[in-house]
């Protein structure tokens, strides 16, 4: 009896093992694709109850030199800075040294004219502070540099909020670089130092840090380069080298909203303490990953520097990417099932939609079986073409073009539609997983049910 036991319990772990080796197969498999396809430039890694199940670097850090990337390779991360400013100011909230619901005039008397606005609805996105860069005509300078400038010109200008503060959710830039200005008047010290005192050295993140490479110019050893394809060259080009992109070197004097250089060793790290007490409480920590509320009691789905997505497939969610012109960079967390994702790259081609397949990634880290397309002849496809509305005024384009279905939204957005079925279609790109089947009534386009299963959302929405 103790020996079938045995034999047995050697039969379930060789069973879990090989089911784990299928499992980063077939990511590295899709990963290698990827890279091989001209699609993936960069590093990524996966990890399970903070061990890393996969890891692996794709491609290399310097177009000109070929120098490969490795795990130690440093990346800008954009707007996945933004967890990092959000945390110091958590820091110093349990240090007794602010409170979120301080107006940010006590700390930026500049900005008295927005005298109801809080340091909480600057972590929320709350805030109607303006988004867009001003711009200051007395200088030679057509954006801001520095943080002292932003502050220098809302003092100015004195331009009025988008909206009433804690009334509407919008992504908002400028909010997160006033935080890491509210972060140096508290502290006394710059926000890059005060990021590296309480959160970078504490937690061993060696190379992780705060710079501006343009305004103080420093030797970075295995830095990254940022590459943008270029449609007329036919070729990645370096991002700053590209009359379109001259800004991010403007830019890069704005810290808080962005400025924070990493990589996905130090990340991990990162995650891991996230799971521990180390650096602040659960209840602090309770906060930063629950999504705040309106006056009117909806979601944002926006915590303090996370955005955060409840599903009946993957759990809590929560994420961020970032995005600057050559780079892209992602970390989500799975809080009950302590799952991430860690994704960093260094070249881009935004004629694309996002810059990496994270929804795909997200389903082979679980073993949920990728979907399957079908081929439909053109004149199948040519029927679902036209404009749709849903409950809301915005109107929904979709066209076929050259053999291709896609859909256009009025922010920009064009995502293809692959055919599962001859009137259920995949949006490739989206983030979760968006579905639209159409519903077709003497052989005429009624309208399209879209649906997010991972989100549990079920839309109508009808043909014009």
């Amino acid at each position: 009896m103790r020996l079938k036991l045995i034999l047995i319990q050697c039969l379930t772990l060789i069973t879990h093992i090989v089911f784990g080796q299928n499992k980063v197969q077939r990511i590295d498999s899709f990963l290698t694709s990827l890279h091989q396809s001209g699609n993936l430039n960069g590093n990524i890694l996966l990890a399970e109850k903070g061990k890393v199940i996969y890891q692996k670097s794709f491609g290399v850090l310097n177009d000109s030199t070929k120098e490969k990337l490795n795990e130690n390779s440093i990346f800008r991360l954009a707007s996945v800075s933004k967890q990092f400013t959000a945390m110091a100011i958590v820091i110093l909230k349990e240090k007794g040294k602010l409170k979120y619901e301080d107006e940010i005039s006590k700390y930026i008397p500049e900005l008295s004219h927005y005298g109801n606005i809080t340091i909480r609805h600057l972590l929320n996105h709350t805030s109607g502070i303006p988004q867009e860069f001003l711009i200051d005509d007395s200088t030679d300078n057509p954006n801001f540099e520095t943080n002292t400038d932003l502050i220098a010109a809302f003092a100015k200008y004195k331009p009025k909020v988008m909206f009433e503060p804690n009334t509407n959710w919008e992504y908002n830039n400028n909010g997160y670089s006033l935080l890491a200005s509210i972060i140096e008047k508290v502290s006394g010290m710059s926000y890059g130092d005060y990021l590296a005192q309480t959160i970078f050295k504490p937690l061993k993140m060696k190379n992780t840090f705060v710079n501006a490479r343009g305004y103080v110019p420093k030797k970075v050893n295995n830095y990254v380069y940022g590459y943008v394809y270029s449609d007329s060259l036919k070729k990645y080009e370096l991002a700053e080298d590209m009359e379109k992109y001259k800004w991010v070197v403007w830019d890069e004097g704005l810290v808080g909203s962005q400025g924070v250089y990493s990589t996905v060793i130090d990340l991990l790290k990162w995650d891991k303490d996230l799971n521990t007490n180390k650096l602040i409480t659960n209840e602090s920590k309770k906060e930063i990953f629950t999504s705040s509320d309106l006056a009117d009691k909806s979601k944002t789905e926006y915590g303090f520097g996370w955005r955060i997505d409840d599903n009946g497939v993957y759990g809590t969610m929560v994420w961020h990417g970032g995005s600057w012109p050559g780079y892209g960079a992602y970390i989500e967390r799975h809080i009950q099932n302590d799952k991430t994702m860690i994704i960093l790259v260094n070249h881009v081609d935004y004629a694309k939609n996002g810059f990496f397949p994270i929804s795909d990634l997200r389903k082979m880290l679980y073993d949920i079986e990728a979907i399957k397309y079908n081929d439909i002849s053109p004149k199948e496809l040519e029927i679902f073409a036209g404009e749709y509305k849903g409950s809301g005024d915005f109107v929904v384009k979709i066209k076929y073009e050259n053999g291709t279905l896609t859909r256009n939204h009025s922010n920009g957005n064009i995502y293809e539609l692959k055919a599962i079925t001859k009137n259920k279609f995949h949006m490739k790109g989206s983030n979760p997983d968006i579905f639209m089947e159409f519903i077709i009534k003497d052989n005429k386009v009624e309208k399209y049910i879209l649906t997010q299963p991972e989100l549990k959302v079920v839309r109508e929405v009808f043909k014009l």
